[in-house]
Formats: C-alpha cells, structure tokens, sequence
C-alpha cells in the first residue's frame, strides 16, 4: 500500500476473509434499507391477512382405508389378472388413480343423489365472490336446475376437485379426504368415497373371478382330451415295442446295473486293499506287527525266555554241555515254528488278493454286459420316454387347473372378498382445515421478508453511487487518501472549530495522507476538484489549507472556481475583486490577497464572474500567477470547477503538481466520476488520489471499521463545546 493511503486509511480495519466480508456486505446493505424490508414485509403480512380473511372457511373430512394386495389375482395364472402385471407400486399406484377417477365420482353422486342438492351444488361463498360475483353465480346456478345432466356432471366435477387421496408412507393404510365449504358434506363425502370404492372392489374381483373360471373351464375341456389322447399314444407304443416297467418306471436291468455298479465298487476297494497288503509282504522275511497272531507272539515270548537262559548258563557252562545244546535245539526249533506260521498267514494274504483280483473282474465284465442291454433297451424307449413325458405335462396341467377351478368355484360361492377394508370412517369436522390464519400469516411473513430483502438488494443494485470507500480503491484503480464524515448540517459549524471534532481529525488525516502522497512530500501547488456541483470541494481546499497552516506553513487559496465561486463565503471575506482581475490585467496578485483569520493563510477570491473563464484559466498570466505563488508560499491550494462538462479543472491540472478528486458519498454516480477520472488523465494530471466526502458509515451499512462512522470513531475523547465561528454558516455545508 501507497503511504498516501496508509496515510488516509488511517485506523482503517479491511478483513482479508472474503466469506465473512461478503456477509457483513449482505447485512450491511439489509440493515441500511431496512425500512424497505419493513415496509414491503408489513405489506405482504396485511395482504396475506386480507386474503386469508376473504377466503371462504373450507373443512376436510378424512376416512381411511386398507388396500390388500394378496387378493389380486384370483386366476392364479400369469396373464389372466391385469393387476398381476407389474410391480407392487405400480398396483397401488393404480388402486389410487380408481380412487380419483371419474367412475367413483358418479358412484358418490348417484350414491348420495348430491345432485338434488341446493346447498352441495351452491355452497357458501367467500366474501370476496360475494361482493365481486355472487349475484352470477346464484342465476347462473338456478339456470342450471333445468338440465339434469349438467347438475350431474358439475356434481361430478365438485367431487373429483375436492376428493384427495394421501398413502401413508411404508403401509397399506390409504386416507382419502374430501374438501367441502360445508362439513357436513365433507364427512358424507368422504365416507361415501370409501364406501364405494369398496363395492367397486368387489365387483372387480366378481367380474374376474367369473372371467377366470369361464377361462378355466376351456382350459380344462383342452387339456382333458390331450392328456387322454397322449395316454393312448403310450399304450400303443409300449404294446408295439414289448416295453414292460416297474411301478416305479425301471426296468429289470436299470436295478441290475445299479446293484452291480455299487458291488464292483466295493470289489475295487477290496482289491486295493489286498494288493497294497500283499505288496508290503511278498518279498519281505517279517511281518508287520499288525499281521502277527498270537501265536506268533506266544513263540516270540517263549524264544526270548529260552536265549536269556541260554545266556545265563552260558556264563557257567561251556556250549558243548548237553543243557546248552538241548537249549539251542528248542530256539531252533520255536524259530522253524514262526517262520511256518508266517508262510501260512502270507499264504493266506496272497490267497485272499487273488480272490479280490478274481471278483473284480467278473463283476467287470457283468456290468460290461448289462451297460450293453441298458444302452439297448434306452435306444428302444426314446419314443416312450418322449410319450411319456407329454402324458405327465399333460396330467400336471390338468390336475392343476382343475384344483385352481375348484378354488375358484369354491371363492366365487363364499361371496368374493374384497382386498379393500375400512379403517376408520370419516367424522364431522369441527373446525376448517384451511385458510390456516396461523400458518397463512407465519408464511406471508417469511414472503415478505424474502421479498423486502430482495427489494433491498435492488435498490442497492440500481444506486450506483460509492458506498464504500473500499469500492472506490477497486473500481477508480486510485489511493483513497482521506475520508471526510457526514455532519449534520447543525453541527458542522461546531465540528469545523472544535479541533477535537471527527470532522477536523479526518481533515488531519487526509493532510498526513498528502505530506506521504509523493516522495518530495507534500507538492507545492495542488488542484482541488470533482465530477459534479455540490460534493464539498470547496469546504475540502479550504479545510486542508486551514490545516496545513496550522503547521506553520504559508499556504495561499485560491478561489478558481470562476461559475460558481463559493470559497469567500465559506471563510467571511468579500469576492468583489480577486483572480478574475489579475487575469484581465485590472489588478495586481498582491492587490487582492485577503488575510483570513486563520494564522498562515491568505485568500485569492475568484472575483467578478467572466464571459469566458476557460479562456482566463488557461492564459499564460495563470501559469505564472501559479508559478509565483508557488515561490513565494510553502503551498498554494487551487478550488476549481466541477470536471464534468467542462475543461478548467483538466486546464489547470497542468498548471499544478498534484490535483484531489472530491466524490461524494452515497450520491456521486460510478460513472461519473470514472468520466471525470479520464479527462484527467487525458490532460496529463497528477491525481494524488480521492477523497470520499460526507460518508455515512451507517448509512453505508458495510460497518467495515474505518474509523469514521461515529463521534468515538473521529476524536480522541468528548468533544468540548465550542462557539460557532460568525464567518461559518449553515449554507457553506453544501459548498
């Protein structure tokens, strides 16, 4: 940031959050028009009251209902009942439409006669029809007692547009409503409704319960003399072929098979079994342990009793002695005896793998032998089997039928139950259902306040004028180098003495602003201007003299305003004689300086008003009237005229180093002051930058906190009381 608008933003507080900015805005903006949004808010709530008052009081009578969907399809087939087709939604789907067609209407009118009515077919009026249209209605109504018919069918239209149907959400339960100015007819209504649904119900389901055992019926003569004709064709055939079967359908040699397939299933086990035994001794001298008998074991034992006391003797004895011998020859003997008890169990093992390896074999070739015969006899039945197949779909079908014809002959002398039940019945209301005042108003009041909100965002969309001093940096692309508050007009004079007043701490303000605006400091000679008349930038050039001055500096105000000059009222002095006369050569500078009654300042007032200012302001003697005074004082302060429309201001901004650009907040258009800006910048002035004057900050609405919308904002503490200045007057405020 430039140090000018450090400088004249002073105190100020710019939040770099976006969404809370943006929402203060929004608030900001309600809040200025919030007198708006009152006004249109009330207007809306008187409306909605007005309306809801006028409206005729319309009660509602409700009965509920049970709508079953088992009991749909009373045919059982696919196809037969139009109400099996389709989703469960779409059936109750369907239930509602009947509910509110136009055959149930004329069921409840022809029911409940509502065309012999009077007061059904002529129900009260608002007040609004009455006083509007009432006298219509009655003729045309009692014109309309004449046709019949038309009393019937707008009978019928009073139903259909007050009957309404509500499912209640995850049940069967349906509440059918009506809505009536009278609560009687409301209650007969609606139980009417009900009541006839229920009856059309089961003339439905009689209607196709007669249509599906008629259907049934020839379905079943059909099938009863295929299915005779079918058997025949099986008898013939199994007579020609010599095909005879079991009560269960097999042949003699389908169980053969079966059997001999699960036999040499388990001789194939067998076999394994002995072979994989027989493998594992064969060729070995031992048995395992788990083929050796008893007596095998007996053997062992005595074996080892008799060589332990072969041992023991043998520590005594030498083996010639006739004991040792007779010892060795009983070993000898007992291992002859288990080496042929362990040739008789192999024996017997190879024995029973020969016998398993035999069996599997012939059952092997005995199945051989009947997979051929069945393969045959299969070859032979593949015209039964299809002709037996056909005589038991055709069986099926028919006992089938025949047990849903039954059902049906049995459901159609019951009575046909209905699928739809009664729940609850309808009572007389005993108040009306709407207009709900509460709810009207409560609505009219959220309308009101969408609407007054809406017309606030209008307004402020349609004002284009700078509202925020933060607007003016982003669309002018300038240093906001000051801003001057909003005095009432009351107190301005009392702001403008007192130096602790808000009014002079921003006049302090933009003064810093413009002591930092270049890197020289404050320019010698600066321009004070504006787009258009009256956004005080005459009291701006006076009041920032004033407070250079106070400084100590020799500062010269020059009134160049030659239209509508307004600087000497402003300071007390007279204009007789001033700038005007220097630049026609009737009078010298110094001949026309007035001293002011500020310390530090003197005044050039603007003189007698000439034919052709512009002509003046751009004479050379202007530029070396300037170019003096800038000699000969610390500042020299030029008030013009209004850029727009005329070239003084852009003449005179080559004359000078620096030129202010005064707009008025809250009434100077974007537009304007962007035209301004331009003319400016097309004669090559040295805009120091804009000073936003008579800024309301609450008015503005955007509470930004810039130090400058309230008393406690601009001073330093409680301003003291001072007396008004007698060359101050109300009228210099719009300068």
């Amino acid at each position: 940031m430039s140090p000018a608008l450090a400088g004249g933003l002073a105190g100020a507080d710019f939040s770099s959050d976006g969404g809370l900015l943006d929402f203060k805005r929004y608030v900001g903006i309600l809040y200025k028009h919030r007198w708006l949004v009152v006004a249109v808010t009330v207007v809306v709530v008187c409306i909605g009251l007005v309306h809801t008052l006028l409206q005729t009081p319309i009660y509602r009578g409700s009965a509920t209902i049970e709508i079953k969907r088992e009991v749909a399809n009373l045919s059982g087939l696919a196809g037969l009942d139009a109400r099996e087709a389709g989703a469960s939604v779409e059936f109750y789907q369907t239930q509602y439409e009947l509910l509110k067609s136009r055959a149930l209407a004329e069921r409840i009118v022809a029911k409940l006669r509502l065309a012999e009515q009077p007061d059904f077919m002529t129900p009260p009026q608002s007040m609004l029809k009455r006083l509007t249209g009432g006298i219509i209605s009655t003729t045309h109504a009692q014109q309309s007692q004449v046709n019949t018919k038309a009393l019937e069918a707008g009978a019928v239209g009073r139903v259909m547009g007050g009957l309404s149907v509500q499912p209640v959400r995850n049940s069967r339960v349906v509440q059918v409503s009506y809505d009536s100015p009278s609560p009687k007819y409301a209650q007969l209504v609606a139980n009417g409704a009900v009541e006839a649904f229920v009856e059309m119900s089961l003339e439905r389901n009689y209607e196709a319960s007669a249509h599906a055992r008629k259907f049934l019926d020839e379905r079943l003569q059909d099938l009863k003399l295929k299915l005779e004709e079918s058997e025949r064709k099986l008898v013939d055939y199994a007579e020609a072929k010599d095909i005879l079967t079991t009560g269960d359908e097999r042949t003699l040699a389908m169980t053969n098979l079966e059997e001999i397939n699960e036999a040499l299933t388990e001789a194939s086990k067998e076999r394994l079994k002995q072979e994989l035994l027989w493998n594992q001794i064969k060729d070995k001298a031992a048995l395992p342990q788990s083929l050796e008998t008893d007596a095998i074991e007996t053997y062992r034992s005595r074996r080892a009793e008799l060589l332990l006391e072969y041992q023991d003797k043998l520590k005594v004895f030498k083996p010639g002695y006739p004991d040792m011998v007779q010892l060795r020859a009983q070993i000898a003997e007992i291992d002859k005896q288990i080496a042929e008890e362990m040739d008789r169990i192999k024996e017997a093992i190879r024995l029973q793998y020969e016998a398993a390896v035999s069996e599997h074999v012939s059952l092997t070739e005995r199945l051989a032998d009947l997979k051929r015969d069945v393969t045959d006899y299969q070859e032979r039945n593949i015209d039964y089997t299809i002709l037996k197949r056909e005589v038991d779909t055709n069986r099926t079908l028919y006992e089938g039928l025949l047990q849903r014809y039954k059902e049906l002959s049995v459901a159609g002398g019951a009575g046909n139950p209905s699928n739809i039940s009664i729940v609850d019945e309808a009572q007389r209301p005993g108040a009306p259902y709407k207009p709900n005042l509460k709810m009207n108003l409560v609505l009219a009041l959220m309308f009101g306040g969408v609407a007054g909100g809406l017309a606030a965002f209008a307004r402020e969309f349609i004002d284009d004028s700078f509202k925020d001093p933060e607007e003016v940096e982003q669309i002018l692309g300038l240093p906001l180098i000051g801003i001057i508050p909003d005095v009432d007009e009351a107190r301005f004079s009392e702001q403008m003495d007192d130096q602790r007043s808000p009014l002079n701490e921003a006049y302090r303000s933009l003064r810093t602003a413009l002591q930092f605006s270049t890197s020289a400091g404050v320019p010698k000679t600066i321009l004070v201007t504006s787009s258009r008349p009256s956004e005080g930038k005459s009291s701006t050039a006076f009041n920032v003299a004033r407070q250079f001055a106070q400084l100590g500096m020799q500062v010269l105000l020059i009134d160049a305003d030659l239209r509508k000059p307004s600087l000497h009222r402003l300071i007390g002095c007279v204009g007789h004689r001033g700038l005007s006369n220097c630049l026609v050569g009737n009078a010298r500078p110094p001949d026309v300086l007035q001293r002011t009654d500020y310390p530090n300042l003197e005044f050039m007032p603007a003189g007698p008003l000439p034919p052709d200012p512009t002509e003046l302001l751009a004479s050379a003697r202007m530029a070396s009237l300037l170019a003096i005074a800038s000699e000969k004082y610390d500042l020299v302060i030029v008030d013009t005229a209004p850029v727009g429309g005329m070239a003084d201001a852009p003449i005179l901004s080559n004359f000078t180093e620096g030129c202010l650009l005064v707009v008025e907040a809250h009434k100077s258009p974007r537009n304007g002051v962007s035209n301004a800006l331009k003319r400016l910048h097309f004669a090559r002035a040295d805009v120091l930058g804009i000073v936003l004057n008579k800024f309301n900050l609450k008015a503005s609405g955007y509470g930004y906190g810039y130090g400058y919308g309230s008393d406690h904002y601009y001073g330093y503490g409680d301003n003291g009381a001072t007396e008004e200045p007698e060359a101050i007057t109300d009228e210099t405020r719009g300068a």
